[in-house]
């Protein structure tokens, strides 16, 4: 039995030794992509730029589609308030003429339906006022997503006009290496 739980006990620490290898070597691969597509990201502004205008126009996209939606939904909620709004002001008139009439029966019907339709309406209400409160909070985000877009180009276009001056600086030197002439040569 002894013999048995160390045989169990080695097998299990040689399996964990082997996984931490595999996941070590997992990293390694990992770091080394990384720091290739970093160099191909260094060298290439352009690509980075592009890669970023597009993740920018697809952010956009869906914080429209989340914005349109939150519009339809207040649009919506307001057009039901005001309908029940204007539901419990009739409700309450014919509550007062019925009761007035001495119809109680019917009086008091209708001011459990009064109750519930304020129920609804402060239910609403507070959909609506969440919906906007979410709404804002979009918006919010969509302008802090457009001033990290436009921080991030800006530092592009300064890698950019790096590379554009090193290439310049480089052009300029290998066209002076060409006109190689001695003083005496004239």
């Amino acid at each position: 039995g002894a013999w048995r739980a160390t045989i169990a006990v080695a097998a299990s620490y040689e399996r964990a030794a082997s996984m931490g290898m595999f996941s070590r070597i997992g990293r390694l691969v990992r770091g080394f992509f990384g720091l290739f597509v970093s160099g191909l990201e260094e060298k290439n502004p352009e690509a980075l730029m592009e890669a970023a205008k597009q993740d920018f126009r697809n952010k956009m996209a869906v914080y429209n589609q989340a914005l349109a939606r939150m519009a339809g939904i207040a649009e919506r909620l307001k057009s039901q308030i005001k309908g029940k709004t204007a539901r419990a002001q009739d409700l309450e008139t014919r509550i007062l003429a019925n009761h007035r009439a001495g119809n109680m029966d019917l009086a008091g019907s209708l001011a459990r339906e009064l109750q519930e339709l304020r129920t609804d309406l402060t239910h609403d209400t507070a959909e609506l006022s969440e919906t906007e409160e979410a709404y804002q909070t979009n918006v919010r985000q969509a302008k802090i997503a457009q001033k990290e877009f436009e921080e991030k180009i800006r530092k592009l276009e300064n890698q950019l006009s790096q590379v554009r001056v090193k290439e310049a600086q480089a052009e300029a030197a290998s066209a002076m290496s060409n006109v190689a002439f001695k003083v005496g040569d004239m």
